[in-house]
């Protein structure tokens, strides 16, 4: 259906009343509402009984056969503007263009009539496309703009970059109350947030309000991959925490465990390392664990760093000071394995923070390429030895 206007479209009709009009025939010289109007559109009509002097104008609707039309909108008319309930006799009702519709410009080229600006019409509608060409779509006084589709409709955004924001601040994409925000891709590619399309070190930060959760769900199952060489979790200012979101395990591994890679957790600033089972749980280590041996440097004073190298080793070329052992914890147990080069008779001076049973050092193995190895506990400033095994062949 459309609003048609044409050039003498004129019939007779003789209806009476207020309703549909029974249209009768073209007038000599005219042509029909359905040759000049068509079926089931709309158009503006006039229709006069000049005898009994009533008119009226208004918006009518052809039916599908354009037989009769439909006073749907009474304009003017002789009734107060309302539909005229019309006497009987012979009428002419013709396609018009009312006054009030019409848009001109006056003697001095000021327009009549119409919207002089969008601004004036309140359902503006566009029959094609809209082209800016170099201009924006703008507001004033700080307004907002709003793009509202009808009922489920979207806003589609056919370009291949969608850019928020000016040059000069941050920008913010948010739902609009309490709803989900959903961003996503229209087919089977990727969806790819970057900072200046990837060419600088901004951040790309995704924040919660009121406490709420981020949650990342994959699809079925997929998941969840973090793409960069470092990883933090948590402010500066709290404790972090990884955990499972369910009774399921929470697994550590490196390339989804088809390699031997090695996972590392590390301490900053002197922090421990803590493993603590909930209730009555256990730490269970299923494979083996151990600290690695490692090699003290052979010296006049040979030093021992025990947090960095608890296990550890040392074979002496000559008569040795042990110094005092370095970083302990209270409870930690340390091993030494002193061994004799091959020369032998090498001698060690137990620093005093060692303590031995009966406060007597033991004697080291003389013989050449024998070992003795030595456990130690650390409590009260002390390195208790625990265990002391000699002349071990270690080679």
């Amino acid at each position: 259906m459309a609003l048609v206007i044409n050039n003498r479209v004129r019939e007779l009709t003789s209806t009476t009343g207020t309703g549909a009009v029974t249209l009768g025939g073209a007038v000599g010289g005219f042509q029909t509402f359905a040759a000049g109007i068509g079926n089931s559109n709309t158009t503006y009509y006039a229709i006069s009984l000049n005898t009994a002097n009533e008119w009226e104008v208004g918006l009518g609707t052809l039916n599908s056969d354009s037989s009769t039309l439909t006073r749907t909108t009474v304009l003017e008319s002789s009734n107060s503007d309302s539909a005229v309930d019309f006497a009987a006799g012979s009428k002419e009702i013709f396609c018009t263009l009312p006054s009030e519709k019409a848009v001109y410009l006056d003697a001095s080229d000021a327009q009549v009539g119409g919207f002089s600006s969008l601004a004036d019409d309140s359902s503006p509608q566009l029959g094609g496309d809209l082209d800016v060409v170099t201009y924006d779509i703008v507001s004033t006084s700080n307004r907002d703009i709003d793009i509202t589709p009808h009922g489920t409709g979207d806003v589609v955004l056919k370009a291949d970059t969608v850019t928020v924001g000016d040059a000069a601040a941050a920008a913010t994409l948010r739902s609009s109350g309490a709803g989900t925000l959903t961003v996503t891709t229209g087919g089977a590619t990727d969806l790819i947030l970057s900072t200046n399309n990837g060419t600088t070190s901004g951040t790309i930060t995704i924040t919660d309000a009121a406490n709420g959760a981020i949650n990342l769900t994959p699809n079925g199952t997929g998941n969840v991959q973090l793409y960069a060489d470092e990883v933090t979790i948590g402010d500066s200012g709290a404790t972090a925490t990884l955990t499972s979101n369910g009774t399921g395990d929470l697994l550590l591994n490196t390339n989804s465990g088809t390699d031997s890679s090695a996972i590392q957790i590390t301490d900053a600033a002197d922090g421990d390392i803590t493993f603590t089972n909930n209730g009555s749980g256990n730490v269970v280590f299923n494979d083996a664990a151990y600290n690695p041996e490692t090699s003290l440097t052979d010296a006049a004073t040979i030093t021992w760093d025990v947090q960095a190298m608890p296990i550890t080793k040392v074979t002496l070329t000559d008569n040795r000071i042990l110094a005092a052992p370095t970083n302990g914890a209270a409870g930690q147990f340390i091993s030494l394995l002193i061994i004799q080069d091959g020369t032998g008779s090498r001698t060690v001076t137990w620093n005093a923070a060692f303590e031995f049973p009966s406060d007597t050092a033991p004697t080291l193995t003389t013989t050449a390429d024998l070992g003795d190895m030595f456990v130690f506990r650390y409590h009260n400033s002390k390195w208790l030895q625990v265990g002391a095994t000699l002349a071990l062949t270690v080679a």
